[in-house]
C-alpha cells in the first residue's frame, strides 16, 4: 500500500527491535505498537511522551520496521479525530493497569475507536506465564504484574473482525 492511499482513520501496526517490543510480541503476537492516521499525522501513545500527534514522515522514520495498515470501513472519521485530539497530552500508562486516565498505545486506540473488546492481559512467553522481562519490569514499578486484568494489545486489535487488512505500507 502506498502512502498516498492512506485514509483518515487508518490504523498503522508495527513492531521494532527494542526489548519492550520483543516482550510485547512474545506475549501477545506479531505487533507491538499501533497508531491512527489523520491529516498526514499519526496519533498514538508513546512511552516517552504519552499521547502525541506526530507527522507521518517522522513516525515512519522512527519506526523503520514493516508497517501494516488496517481500516475500519464504518469509521466516523470526524468523531474519532475529535476523540483523538481530546486525549492529546495524556500520560503514558506504564503499568498497563486499566482505568487510570493514562494510555498505552492500543488502549488509546480502543478508547477513541470503541469497537474493540478487552481481553485478559498476558505477560508470558513460550516458557512461563510471566516472562522474566515482565517480572523485572513490574518489580521496578513496585507493582504486581496485572496478569489476566482486562486490557488490549496491538495484535488483538489487528485481529478484530471489524478491521480490513490493506497491506504493508511503502513509500
Amino acid at each position: 500500500m502506498k502512502l498516498r492511499e492512506l485514509q483518515a482513520g487508518d490504523l498503522l501496526f508495527m513492531y521494532d527491535a527494542s526489548e519492550m517490543s520483543q516482550a510485547i510480541k512474545d506475549s501477545t503476537g506479531q505487533y507491538s505498537h499501533v497508531g491512527i492516521f489523520f491529516e498526514q499525522m499519526i496519533y498514538h501513545a508513546t512511552r516517552n511522551q504519552g499521547v502525541v500527534r506526530q507527522s507521518l514522515r517522522e513516525f515512519l522514520d522512527t519506526h523503520d520496521q514493516l508497517v501494516s495498515v488496517y481500516r475500519y470501513p464504518k469509521i466516523n472519521p470526524d468523531q474519532v479525530l475529535a476523540a483523538a485530539k481530546n486525549l492529546l497530552g495524556r500520560s503514558y500508562n506504564d503499568s498497563f493497569y486499566p482505568d487510570n486516565d493514562c494510555y498505552y498505545c492500543s488502549e488509546y486506540i480502543a478508547e477513541i475507536l470503541p469497537i474493540f473488546e478487552t481481553v485478559p492481559m498476558k505477560f508470558g512467553d513460550d516458557e512461563q506465564e510471566i516472562s522474566e522481562f515482565w517480572q523485572d519490569y513490574y518489580d521496578k514499578l513496585g507493582l504486581a504484574v496485572p496478569l489476566n486484568q482486562p486490557g488490549t494489545n496491538p495484535s488483538q486489535l489487528a485481529n478484530s473482525a471489524f478491521l480490513q487488512y490493506l497491506g504493508e505500507l511503502h513509500d
